[in-house]
C-alpha cells in the first residue's frame, strides 16, 4: 500500500510555503527505514548498508543516512565527488563500475573505496588506474532464468551487467596473481521485488557461489553484497515488504552455508530506503475534455520520468478529497510535447478542478534523480519534512540561467546575462 503516513495538511502547508511542483521527503520515515534495515540484519556482526546515491542524490538526505550509519554506493565520478564532499571515505564507499571511464577508477581508489568490477576486462583497467587493492568485489550474472519458487522473476542473461561464472573463476585467479588477497561477490537479479523471498533466494545463490570460488581460487571471501532490488508497494493492492522476515530468511541461508560466520553482508538499497518517503506535489492547472478527460498539472515527466519511461504506476491523491468518491476517469498530464507525459491514464479519481493540490506518491527514489530538461522545462525543488514538523528547502528549483549556463562559450551568453 502506498505511504499515507503524512496528512494532507503537511502537503498543503508545504505548498503554501514553496511553489509547486516540488518533491517532498519525510525525514522521520527515512530514518525509520534505515533503522529497520539495521535491525533486520543485526544478527550479522559485520553488516552495512551502502545507499544507492543514484536513487536520491541530495546532500541533506545523504547526511541523514550517514548519521544512521549508512555508506554509499556510487556509480559515477560525480557521485564520488558528492559523497567525498559529505565526508564519505574509504570502506564506507562502494564504487560499482559499469563501462566506466578509466579515470573514475583512479578517483575511487584514491578515496580508498571498495571497487565492484562489472566485467573481466575491468581488471586490466583497474591495474593501470589506481592499482589492484587487497580486496576487490566482482559482480556476478548467473544467466538463465531467475526464479523465486516456481515463479520466473526475470532473465539475468538479458542484462548488460556482470561476469559469467567461468569469467569469475578466471578473473579472481588473475586478481590473486596481481596481489588481491580477498574478494567480495555482488549480484542484482530482480528490480523492485516485494516478495520477501527475493533476498534469501539471491543470498543462497551468492553464498554458495562465493564459498565455491574461495575454495577454488584460494582467495578469502570477505563479503557478500546483496545489492538492491528489494521493492516498495506502488499500488494499493500490493503488500509492503517485511524487512524483518527478509533478514531472517537471509540469516537462515547464511548459517546453512557459513556455520562459522566470518563473511560480512552488505546491501545497496535505494528504492526501499527512500522511495516510499517521497511525494511529488503539484497543482491542477487545466481541465480538458476531448475524446478523453484530461487534468493538466504544473509537474511533468521532467519531474518524474518513471510513468513515461516504464509505464510505471504511481498512486495519486487529491488533498482534501480523501472521502470523495473516485467517480471520474482522468488522464493526468504534464506540459511536455510528448504524448507519454502522463502521470496516470484512465485513473479513477475524485472530481478535480483547477487549483486542487495533487500528491503523487512514492517518488523518493529515481524520481527527481532521473529528471531532464526536454522542452526547456526546469527541474523542481526538493523539500524535507523535518522531524520537528517544519519544512526545509534542500534544493531550489532550477532557473532559466541554470538551463543556459553551459552556453557561456557562445556569443548568445551575453544576451542571456551569462557573462
Amino acid at each position: 500500500m502506498p505511504n499515507f503516513n503524512l496528512k494532507d495538511e503537511v502537503f498543503q502547508g508545504a505548498a503554501a510555503q514553496f511553489p509547486t511542483p516540488f518533491h517532498l521527503y519525510d525525514e522521520a520515515g527515512i530514518r525509520r527505514n534505515a533503522r529497520a534495515l539495521k535491525a533486520a540484519f543485526s544478527w550479522c556482526g559485520d553488516f552495512q548498508e551502502y545507499f544507492a546515491v543514484k536513487a536520491l542524490p541530495n546532500p541533506t538526505v545523504l547526511r541523514i543516512l550517514k548519521e544512521e550509519g549508512c555508506g554509499v554506493d556510487c556509480s559515477s565520478e560525480t557521485e564520488l565527488l558528492l559523497s567525498e564532499a559529505l565526508g564519505f571515505q574509504g570502506r564506507d564507499v562502494m564504487f560499482s563500475a559499469n563501462n566506466m571511464p578509466p579515470q573514475e577508477f583512479d578517483h575511487a581508489r584514491a578515496m580508498g573505496a571498495y571497487i565492484n568490477l562489472d566485467d573481466i576486462t575491468h581488471i586490466d583497467i583497474l591495474k593501470e588506474h589506481g592499482g589492484i587493492p587487497d580486496c576487490v568485489c566482482c559482480r556476478y550474472n548467473p544467466g538463465g532464468d531467475f526464479k523465486i519458487g516456481t515463479a520466473i522473476m526475470g532473465n539475468p542473461g538479458d542484462a548488460k551487467y556482470g561476469f559469467t561464472y567461468p569469467q569469475l573463476q578466471e578473473g579472481l585467479k588473475k586478481l590473486k596473481e596481481l596481489g588481491a588477497k580477498e574478494f567480495g561477490l555482488h549480484a542484482f537479479l530482480s528490480s523492485n521485488n516485494t516478495d520477501n523471498s527475493y533476498y534469501p533466494t539471491l543470498a543462497k545463490i551468492l553464498f554458495k557461489c562465493g564459498r565455491d570460488l574461495a575454495e577454488e581460487t584460494g582467495l578469502k571471501l570477505s563479503f557478500i553484497n546483496l545489492s538492491g532490488g528489494v521493492g516498495i508497494p506502488y499500488r494499493p493492492d500490493q503488500e509492503k515488504t517485511d524487512i524483518m522476515q527478509v533478514g531472517e530468511g537471509v540469516r537462515q541461508a547464511y548459517e546453512a552455508v557459513f556455520p562459522q560466520g566470518g563473511v560480512a553482508i552488505k546491501t545497496e538499497l535505494g528504492r526501499w530506503m527512500t522511495g516510499s518517503e517521497g511525494w511529488l506535489v503539484t497543482h491542477a492547472t487545466h481541465h480538458k475534455d476531448t475524446y478523453k478527460h484530461y487534468i493538466g498539472v504544473d509537474a511533468c515527466a521532467v519531474n518524474l520520468m518513471r510513468p513515461a519511461m516504464y509505464g510505471a504506476y504511481h498512486h495519486i491523491t487529491v488533498c482534501g478529497k480523501a472521502d470523495w468518491p473516485c467517480d471520474h476517469i482522468y488522464d493526468v498530464a504534464g506540459a511536455l510535447c510528448e504524448n507519454n507525459d502522463k502521470f496516470a491514464i484512465d485513473r479513477a479519481l475524485p472530481e478535480i478542478t483547477e487549483g486542487d493540490l495533487l500528491v503523487i506518491h512514492d517518488t523518493g527514489a529515481h524520481g527527481y534523480a532521473m529528471g531532464y530538461n526536454y522542452n526547456g522545462r526546469l527541474r523542481s525543488a526538493e523539500v524535507l519534512y523535518r522531524e520537528d514538523g517544519s519544512c526545509q528547502l534542500i534544493r531550489r528549483a532550477e532557473r532559466p540561467e541554470d538551463y543556459f549556463a553551459t552556453l557561456d562559450i557562445d556569443p548568445v551568453a551575453e544576451k542571456l546575462n551569462l557573462k
